[in-house]
Protein backbone atom coordinates (compact mmCIF):
# COMPACT_ATOMS: atom_id res chain seq x y z
CA UNK A 1 0.00 0.00 0.00
CA UNK A 2 1.48 3.35 -0.99
CA UNK A 3 1.58 6.34 1.36
CA UNK A 4 -1.50 8.08 -0.07
CA UNK A 5 -3.63 4.91 0.13
CA UNK A 6 -2.42 4.31 3.69
CA UNK A 7 -3.35 7.89 4.59
CA UNK A 8 -6.79 7.37 3.05
CA UNK A 9 -7.42 4.36 5.29
CA UNK A 10 -6.12 6.18 8.37
CA UNK A 11 -8.29 9.22 7.82
CA UNK A 12 -11.37 7.09 7.12
CA UNK A 13 -10.93 5.47 10.53
CA UNK A 14 -10.47 8.90 12.14
CA UNK A 15 -13.13 10.88 10.26
CA UNK A 16 -15.84 8.21 10.22
CA UNK A 17 -16.58 8.41 13.98
CA UNK A 18 -17.05 12.18 13.60
CA UNK A 19 -19.48 11.69 10.72
CA UNK A 20 -21.23 8.75 12.37
CA UNK A 21 -22.66 10.79 15.23
CA UNK A 22 -25.44 11.56 12.76
CA UNK A 23 -26.48 7.89 13.03
CA UNK A 24 -25.70 7.03 16.65
CA UNK A 25 -26.04 10.17 18.78
CA UNK A 26 -29.44 10.88 20.38
CA UNK A 27 -29.27 14.54 19.38
CA UNK A 28 -29.30 13.55 15.71
CA UNK A 29 -32.43 11.42 15.87
CA UNK A 30 -34.11 13.94 18.15
CA UNK A 31 -33.66 16.69 15.55
CA UNK A 32 -35.68 14.70 13.00
CA UNK A 33 -38.31 13.57 15.48
CA UNK A 34 -38.92 17.09 16.75
CA UNK A 35 -39.52 18.16 13.15
CA UNK A 36 -42.21 15.49 12.80
CA UNK A 37 -40.23 12.70 11.14
CA UNK A 38 -41.38 9.74 13.19
CA UNK A 39 -39.39 6.55 12.80
CA UNK A 40 -35.61 6.52 12.75
CA UNK A 41 -35.27 5.45 9.12
CA UNK A 42 -37.32 8.36 7.82
CA UNK A 43 -34.76 10.74 9.25
CA UNK A 44 -31.87 8.65 7.96
CA UNK A 45 -33.06 8.52 4.37
CA UNK A 46 -34.27 12.12 4.37
CA UNK A 47 -30.99 13.47 5.73
CA UNK A 48 -28.56 11.39 3.73
CA UNK A 49 -30.51 11.61 0.46
CA UNK A 50 -31.32 15.33 0.80
CA UNK A 51 -28.23 16.53 -1.14
CA UNK A 52 -29.83 14.92 -4.22
CA UNK A 53 -33.05 16.94 -3.86
CA UNK A 54 -36.57 15.41 -3.76
CA UNK A 55 -35.39 12.15 -5.28
CA UNK A 56 -37.19 8.82 -5.46
CA UNK A 57 -35.92 5.46 -4.19
CA UNK A 58 -34.10 4.17 -7.28
CA UNK A 59 -31.00 6.42 -7.32
CA UNK A 60 -30.79 6.27 -3.53
CA UNK A 61 -30.83 2.47 -3.46
CA UNK A 62 -28.18 2.51 -6.18
CA UNK A 63 -25.85 4.99 -4.48
CA UNK A 64 -26.32 3.73 -0.92
CA UNK A 65 -25.80 0.24 -2.38
CA UNK A 66 -26.23 -2.07 0.62
CA UNK A 67 -29.89 -1.33 1.32
CA UNK A 68 -32.72 -3.47 0.02
CA UNK A 69 -34.66 -1.43 -2.57
CA UNK A 70 -37.93 -2.25 -0.79
CA UNK A 71 -36.60 -0.69 2.42
CA UNK A 72 -35.60 2.51 0.63
CA UNK A 73 -39.00 2.68 -1.08
CA UNK A 74 -40.75 2.67 2.29
CA UNK A 75 -39.17 6.05 3.05
CA UNK A 76 -38.79 7.68 -0.37
CA UNK A 77 -40.32 9.62 -1.95
CA UNK A 78 -43.05 9.84 0.71
CA UNK A 79 -40.73 11.48 3.24
CA UNK A 80 -40.69 14.65 1.12
CA UNK A 81 -44.35 15.12 1.99
CA UNK A 82 -43.23 15.81 5.57
CA UNK A 83 -40.00 17.73 5.05
CA UNK A 84 -38.26 19.39 2.12
CA UNK A 85 -34.71 18.36 1.21
CA UNK A 86 -33.49 21.79 2.31
CA UNK A 87 -35.11 21.39 5.70
CA UNK A 88 -33.75 17.85 6.00
CA UNK A 89 -30.24 19.20 5.43
CA UNK A 90 -30.76 21.76 8.19
CA UNK A 91 -31.96 19.08 10.59
CA UNK A 92 -29.09 16.77 9.72
CA UNK A 93 -26.51 19.46 10.36
CA UNK A 94 -28.17 20.69 13.55
CA UNK A 95 -28.35 17.19 15.01
CA UNK A 96 -24.70 16.53 14.27
CA UNK A 97 -23.69 19.93 15.66
CA UNK A 98 -25.50 19.37 18.94
CA UNK A 99 -23.95 15.93 19.30
CA UNK A 100 -20.43 17.18 18.56
CA UNK A 101 -20.87 20.11 20.94
CA UNK A 102 -21.47 17.62 23.76
CA UNK A 103 -18.85 15.08 22.72
CA UNK A 104 -16.08 17.57 21.93
CA UNK A 105 -16.72 20.08 24.72
CA UNK A 106 -13.55 21.89 25.74
CA UNK A 107 -11.75 21.02 22.49
CA UNK A 108 -12.58 24.18 20.53
CA UNK A 109 -9.01 24.76 19.34
CA UNK A 110 -8.62 21.18 18.13
CA UNK A 111 -12.01 21.27 16.41
CA UNK A 112 -11.13 24.46 14.56
CA UNK A 113 -7.73 23.18 13.50
CA UNK A 114 -9.05 19.80 12.34
CA UNK A 115 -11.91 21.46 10.44
CA UNK A 116 -9.55 23.84 8.66
CA UNK A 117 -7.04 21.14 7.76
CA UNK A 118 -9.66 18.75 6.42
CA UNK A 119 -11.46 21.49 4.53
CA UNK A 120 -8.17 22.52 2.95
CA UNK A 121 -7.41 19.02 1.71
CA UNK A 122 -10.98 18.47 0.49
CA UNK A 123 -11.58 21.87 -1.08
CA UNK A 124 -11.51 20.49 -4.61
CA UNK A 125 -11.58 16.68 -4.48
CA UNK A 126 -12.03 14.79 -7.71
CA UNK A 127 -15.64 13.59 -7.59
CA UNK A 128 -15.68 11.99 -11.03
CA UNK A 129 -17.94 8.94 -10.81
CA UNK A 130 -18.76 9.76 -7.19
CA UNK A 131 -22.33 10.99 -7.19
CA UNK A 132 -22.94 11.06 -3.43
CA UNK A 133 -19.76 12.91 -2.58
CA UNK A 134 -20.35 15.34 -5.46
CA UNK A 135 -23.85 16.12 -4.18
CA UNK A 136 -22.46 16.83 -0.71
CA UNK A 137 -19.57 18.85 -2.12
CA UNK A 138 -22.08 21.12 -3.88
CA UNK A 139 -23.46 22.17 -0.48
CA UNK A 140 -20.31 24.16 0.30
CA UNK A 141 -18.34 24.42 3.53
CA UNK A 142 -20.15 26.02 6.48
CA UNK A 143 -18.53 28.64 8.69
CA UNK A 144 -19.28 27.24 12.15
CA UNK A 145 -16.27 25.08 13.21
CA UNK A 146 -18.38 22.13 14.38
CA UNK A 147 -20.49 22.23 11.22
CA UNK A 148 -17.33 22.57 9.17
CA UNK A 149 -15.69 19.58 10.84
CA UNK A 150 -18.76 17.41 10.39
CA UNK A 151 -19.22 18.43 6.76
CA UNK A 152 -15.56 17.68 5.98
CA UNK A 153 -15.82 14.28 7.66
CA UNK A 154 -18.99 13.60 5.68
CA UNK A 155 -17.33 14.54 2.38
CA UNK A 156 -14.44 12.24 3.18
CA UNK A 157 -16.64 9.27 4.04
CA UNK A 158 -18.99 9.68 1.07
CA UNK A 159 -16.02 10.14 -1.29
CA UNK A 160 -14.56 6.89 0.02
CA UNK A 161 -17.95 5.20 0.01
CA UNK A 162 -18.53 6.01 -3.66
CA UNK A 163 -15.19 4.40 -4.48
CA UNK A 164 -16.03 1.41 -2.31
CA UNK A 165 -19.27 0.85 -4.22
CA UNK A 166 -17.33 0.96 -7.50
CA UNK A 167 -14.88 -1.62 -6.13
CA UNK A 168 -17.73 -3.92 -5.05
CA UNK A 169 -19.44 -3.64 -8.44
CA UNK A 170 -16.14 -4.37 -10.20
CA UNK A 171 -15.75 -7.46 -7.99
CA UNK A 172 -19.14 -8.70 -9.21
CA UNK A 173 -20.92 -8.25 -5.89
CA UNK A 174 -24.39 -6.81 -5.42
CA UNK A 175 -25.60 -5.02 -2.29
CA UNK A 176 -26.88 -8.07 -0.45
CA UNK A 177 -23.93 -10.26 -1.47
CA UNK A 178 -21.46 -7.72 -0.12
CA UNK A 179 -23.14 -7.89 3.29
CA UNK A 180 -23.40 -11.68 3.36
CA UNK A 181 -19.72 -11.99 2.50
CA UNK A 182 -18.84 -9.58 5.30
CA UNK A 183 -20.76 -11.70 7.82
CA UNK A 184 -18.49 -14.55 6.79
CA UNK A 185 -15.54 -12.49 7.98
CA UNK A 186 -16.16 -10.43 11.08
CA UNK A 187 -19.55 -8.73 11.44
CA UNK A 188 -22.54 -10.69 12.81
CA UNK A 189 -25.55 -11.09 10.54
CA UNK A 190 -27.61 -9.45 13.28
CA UNK A 191 -25.65 -6.23 12.73
CA UNK A 192 -26.28 -6.12 9.00
CA UNK A 193 -29.42 -7.82 7.71
CA UNK A 194 -31.98 -6.07 9.97
CA UNK A 195 -30.42 -2.66 9.34
CA UNK A 196 -30.32 -3.02 5.57
CA UNK A 197 -33.79 -4.48 5.02
CA UNK A 198 -33.08 -7.75 3.21
CA UNK A 199 -35.54 -10.60 3.73
CA UNK A 200 -34.38 -14.05 4.80
CA UNK A 201 -35.13 -15.37 1.32
CA UNK A 202 -33.05 -12.62 -0.30
CA UNK A 203 -30.22 -13.18 2.18
CA UNK A 204 -30.11 -16.94 1.65
CA UNK A 205 -30.26 -16.52 -2.14
CA UNK A 206 -27.26 -14.18 -1.96
CA UNK A 207 -25.43 -16.74 0.19
CA UNK A 208 -26.06 -19.43 -2.44
CA UNK A 209 -24.70 -17.18 -5.18
CA UNK A 210 -21.54 -16.58 -3.15
CA UNK A 211 -21.18 -20.29 -2.46
CA UNK A 212 -21.55 -21.05 -6.18
CA UNK A 213 -18.62 -18.70 -6.81
CA UNK A 214 -16.53 -20.45 -4.16
CA UNK A 215 -16.56 -17.39 -1.89
CA UNK A 216 -18.59 -18.82 0.98
CA UNK A 217 -18.23 -22.17 2.76
CA UNK A 218 -21.26 -24.31 3.72
CA UNK A 219 -21.04 -23.03 7.32
CA UNK A 220 -21.35 -19.42 6.11
CA UNK A 221 -17.73 -18.44 6.65
CA UNK A 222 -15.70 -16.86 3.88
CA UNK A 223 -13.44 -19.23 1.98
CA UNK A 224 -9.84 -18.36 1.20
CA UNK A 225 -11.04 -17.08 -2.16
CA UNK A 226 -13.71 -15.02 -0.41
CA UNK A 227 -11.11 -13.50 1.89
CA UNK A 228 -8.88 -12.69 -1.06
CA UNK A 229 -11.76 -10.98 -2.85
CA UNK A 230 -12.61 -8.94 0.27
CA UNK A 231 -8.97 -7.88 0.61
CA UNK A 232 -8.85 -6.89 -3.07
CA UNK A 233 -12.00 -4.77 -2.65
CA UNK A 234 -10.54 -3.00 0.38
CA UNK A 235 -7.27 -2.33 -1.42
CA UNK A 236 -9.13 -0.94 -4.42
CA UNK A 237 -11.19 1.24 -2.07
CA UNK A 238 -8.03 2.64 -0.49
CA UNK A 239 -6.53 3.37 -3.90
CA UNK A 240 -9.72 5.12 -5.03
CA UNK A 241 -9.76 7.19 -1.82
CA UNK A 242 -6.10 8.14 -2.07
CA UNK A 243 -6.37 11.05 -4.50
CA UNK A 244 -6.92 13.83 -1.89
CA UNK A 245 -3.78 12.68 -0.07
CA UNK A 246 -1.40 12.46 -3.01
CA UNK A 247 1.24 15.12 -2.64
CA UNK A 248 0.55 15.65 1.07
CA UNK A 249 3.89 15.59 2.89
CA UNK A 250 4.43 13.10 5.73
CA UNK A 251 4.46 16.01 8.17
CA UNK A 252 1.01 17.03 6.97
CA UNK A 253 -0.32 13.50 7.43
CA UNK A 254 1.13 13.37 10.95
CA UNK A 255 -0.31 16.77 11.87
CA UNK A 256 -3.82 15.84 10.75
CA UNK A 257 -3.55 12.44 12.42
CA UNK A 258 -2.48 14.04 15.71
CA UNK A 259 -5.30 16.58 15.73
CA UNK A 260 -8.02 14.17 14.59
CA UNK A 261 -7.19 11.24 16.86
CA UNK A 262 -8.54 12.63 20.16
CA UNK A 263 -11.65 13.91 18.41
CA UNK A 264 -12.25 10.52 16.80
CA UNK A 265 -11.82 8.73 20.12
CA UNK A 266 -14.30 11.06 21.80
CA UNK A 267 -16.89 10.50 19.07
CA UNK A 268 -16.27 6.75 18.91
CA UNK A 269 -17.57 6.48 22.46
CA UNK A 270 -21.03 7.15 21.01
CA UNK A 271 -20.83 4.15 18.68
CA UNK A 272 -21.21 0.45 19.32
CA UNK A 273 -18.80 -2.17 18.08
CA UNK A 274 -19.40 -4.09 15.90
CA UNK A 275 -21.71 -1.80 13.95
CA UNK A 276 -23.61 -1.84 10.64
CA UNK A 277 -21.21 0.61 8.99
CA UNK A 278 -18.24 -1.71 9.46
CA UNK A 279 -16.12 0.78 11.36
CA UNK A 280 -13.53 -0.98 13.54
CA UNK A 281 -13.08 -0.14 17.19
CA UNK A 282 -10.32 2.47 17.75
CA UNK A 283 -7.00 0.71 18.01
CA UNK A 284 -8.23 -2.33 16.04
CA UNK A 285 -6.98 -2.60 12.47
CA UNK A 286 -9.71 -2.66 9.83
CA UNK A 287 -9.95 -5.81 7.76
Amino acid sequence: MDAAAAAARTFWQLAEPVHAVTYFAPEASAAYEEAGLRGWWRGYFAGRAAPFGPVGPEPVAASFFGFAPAMVARALPSVWEFVSPGRALELRRAGARHALRRLLAGRDAEVGRAADLLAGYLREPDCSGRVLSAANMALGFPVDPLDRLWHAATLLREHRGDGHVAALVAAGLDGCESLVLRTGLDIPRSELQPFRGWTDDEWEAAARRLADRGLLAPDGTATEEGRRLHTAVEEATDRAAARPWRGVAPDGVRELTDVLTPLALACAGELRFPNPIGLPEPGVAAR
